[in-house]
């Protein structure tokens, strides 16, 4: 089975206008139009960054020539590949479907990638909220997370250090969303985190995260979670490509 984890850091990336220009004549009309709605230049360019990402892994892991990838997106914002490339009958048998997910926030775009299997990926980066207290920030966001989960937050010592499991819990969140592609209608509350007890430290990837899903376990559902750096979160979740959409 394949599996693909991409990372680049949009936020150390300055293109000049014809590198800009290039990139733009790179990806399809909607997609161009898609970014130029941007108010923000750094939420432009991770957007062109993550488009990029994405069609170079359709043309280097899946082999479709880059004038040929043709992208769309499900009613609820997923992207998928519009019209794979057959394998012909003589070749043996076909290989897993691809699943693939993009996110951006903070300094980074990151792509997941994973055969035979459904996945979703959050980035999220831990940051102050602009304007509220840490305590304000987090009675606004209350119905986001279950009671259980909040004791862990508020468990932390400092306040950057709650802001940090805030943010973990909800790129956990955000990763199964994206996974099973239901959109901002589920219930977050549905879902509940339960953290490895083993530290999430940089360069290491853990998958002993479990979630509860209706107040019961799902054992057939795995969550990868790693550090970029200090502040940047990623989670990864994977399913089976049956049960995906079983969870709704």
């Amino acid at each position: 089975m394949g599996s693909v984890r991409w990372a680049f850091r949009c936020g150390s990336w300055t293109p000049s206008r014809s590198d800009w220009l290039f990139a733009a004549r790179c990806i399809q009309r909607e997609e161009k139009d898609r970014i130029g709605q941007f108010v923000f230049v750094k939420d432009a360019k991770s957007a062109m960054a993550g488009r990029l990402l994405l069609r170079r892994f359709v043309c280097e892991r899946m082999g479709i020539p880059w004038s040929e990838i043709r992208l769309e997106r499900s009613p609820r914002g997923k992207p998928y590949l519009a019209a794979p490339l057959k394998v012909s009958s003589d070749a043996g048998p076909e290989p897993p479907a691809w699943s693939f997910n993009l996110s951006h926030q903070g300094d980074y775009a990151v792509l997941a990638a994973e055969q035979g299997m459904q996945v979703g990926v959050d980035i999220m980066k831990t940051t102050m909220p602009g304007s509220s207290s840490v305590p304000e920030f987090f009675r606004i966001m209350t119905r986001q997370f279950t009671a259980y989960e909040w004791g862990v937050i508020q468990s932390a010592v400092s306040e950057h250090q709650q802001l940090a499991a805030f943010y973990r819990h909800w790129a956990l969140k955000e990763s199964f969303i994206k996974a099973i592609g239901t959109g901002l209608g589920f219930n977050l509350q549905r879902v509940e985190f339960h953290l490895s007890s083993e530290p999430l430290t940089q360069g290491r990837a853990l998958r002993q995260t479990k979630m509860h899903l209706d107040e019961e376990e799902e054992e057939d559902w795995i969550f990868e979670e790693s550090l970029l750096d200090a502040d940047h979160h990623v989670a990864v979740a994977l399913g089976s490509a049956d049960e995906a959409g079983s969870a709704v």
